[in-house]
């Protein structure tokens, strides 16, 4: 459909779930793509999904240094960006009593910290109009026990699309948010629970759903799609809610 046409465009935490899918929507859309991820099996497995014309990176989401180095290998590569999907996260669910400073710290340094330098350090590579959509989460919204941690990182990115959108709009830099419900992605199994223990958790889950299951991939694809092209110009410190109904329970 041409909708990204020649539109330079990074993924963070693009090699596997919404952000492989959302590289394939964009390629689809004309986008030429950047994608980042840490394991080198999926990094390996992306590189031969989305073609050769697709630059796969290994950059670790919650370093700073990292931030940088990606921001230089971009104009390296791609000389510049006209969108950015942050879309690196990681999810962690346990009681408050669970947590130490130890997780803490990394849930913060992957969904919120990486992020925010991220963009600080991509800021001279943006052309001038672009785009910067957050992925955000329902978690942000919706009080769900055990998501403390998670849901205040989410919260906080939910924030960035607001603020950094009245900062950066004079520069033609426009902020917007997707904050997805449950989507049928590797994250579950990346919790490091038994498989019956993540079997209650999404059974729980979908309870909640007025929709009757769980998102797919593509339907977030769709909407990073839609705010990083020319369609969503007017849309300023937006939130796209993709949750099934989840929120209005």
């Amino acid at each position: 459909m041409n909708r990204l046409l020649n539109k330079r465009i990074l993924i963070t935490g693009g090699t596997t779930g919404i952000g492989l899918e959302t590289a394939r929507q964009f390629l689809a859309e004309g986008a030429r793509v950047a994608v980042t991820g840490t394991n080198p099996e999926t990094l390996a497995a992306a590189r031969q999904a989305l073609g050769a014309e697709t630059l796969v990176i290994a950059s670790d989401a919650g370093s700073l240094p990292a931030q940088r180095a990606l921001a230089a290998e971009i104009q390296r590569t791609m000389g510049g960006l006209d969108a950015v999907f942050i879309n690196a996260g990681v999810g962690d669910f346990r009681p408050i009593e669970g947590f130490d400073e130890a997780a803490f710290d990394r849930l913060f340094a992957i969904n919120l910290k990486g992020p925010y330098f991220l963009i600080q350090a991509l800021l001279p590579l943006l052309a001038k109009p672009a785009s910067i959509v957050l992925n955000t989460s329902i978690n942000a919204h919706i009080g769900m026990p055990n998501s403390s941690l998670y849901a205040a990182t989410k919260a906080g990115l939910l924030s960035l699309a607001r603020t950094l959108s009245g900062e950066l709009i004079g520069r033609g830099i426009r902020v917007n948010a997707i904050s997805p419900g449950p989507v049928a992605t590797p994250i579950y199994g990346k919790l490091g629970l038994p498989p019956e223990a993540v079997q209650g958790m999404a059974a729980q889950i979908l309870s909640q759903i007025p929709a009757g299951r769980f998102g797919e991939p593509v339907e977030i694809a769709k909407a990073a799609v839609f705010f990083a092209s020319d369609e969503s110009a007017f849309s300023v410190g937006s939130e796209l809610i993709v949750d099934g109904g989840m929120s209005h329970r």
